[in-house]
């Protein structure tokens, strides 16, 4: 058998021109492009059946399951209030207890007891401690300056010796020297020349 020798073959690219189309915002097209299939039409009747059937049912059990704790939570209520009540009946029924109410509030006593009342119709005392570190600032009853300024002029224009001092155990109170010196405006006695205040 013969073999044909290899011929060399030429391969040329040919442009093609593809089909035109229509601009893609025409509505024709942006309609053919939608495309509906059977699982898209069941889909869209479940959400169809949900929101027509199944929501107003939903709402209407969620509705119920609040009233439902609003019962509860007053039955327990309820329930407390009994107990409360079955624990006051019992306490009642105990006469000791009913010994113990009747001198309290009636002011019972047994037979041969005596009794005694005691009424204070004082008022309570004022509680004058303080009451605690307070954040504002509060304003002395004492001016102390006057205090010091007095007390000073009491200890420099005193005739009254330390010893004097100690043995009478006080010292003038309205801070006017002493009976020996002189007040503002008065001349001393004897014709004596008042005392130059010290300091």
């Amino acid at each position: 058998m013969r073999q044909r020798p290899p011929t060399s073959r030429s391969t040329a690219r040919v442009p093609v021109a593809l089909p035109h189309s229509a601009s893609p915002a025409t509505p024709a097209n942006w309609l053919r492009s939608i495309r509906f299939s059977g699982f898209t039409v069941l889909m869209f009747v479940v959400i169809v059946m949900f929101v027509v059937i199944i929501a107003p049912g939903l709402r209407v059990y969620i509705e119920q399951r609040q009233q439902l704790a609003a019962l509860h939570a007053a039955v327990d209520a309820r329930t407390n209030a009994n107990d409360d009540l079955t624990n006051e009946i019992a306490r009642w029924s105990d006469p000791a207890y009913i010994k113990a109410e009747a001198r309290d509030r009636l002011y019972y006593v047994m037979p041969g007891e005596t009794s005694f009342l005691i009424v204070d119709d004082l008022p309570p005392a004022a509680d004058d401690a303080p009451s605690g570190v307070s954040d504002t600032i509060s304003t002395t009853d004492v001016d102390w300056l006057s205090s010091l300024f007095s007390s000073g002029m009491t200890a420099g224009l005193s005739t009254q010796t330390p010893a004097e001092l100690q043995g009478d155990g006080q010292l003038p109170a309205d801070g006017q020297p002493s009976s020996g010196q002189p007040t503002d405006g008065q001349q001393p006695a004897d014709g004596q020349q008042p005392a130059a205040p010290t300091g």
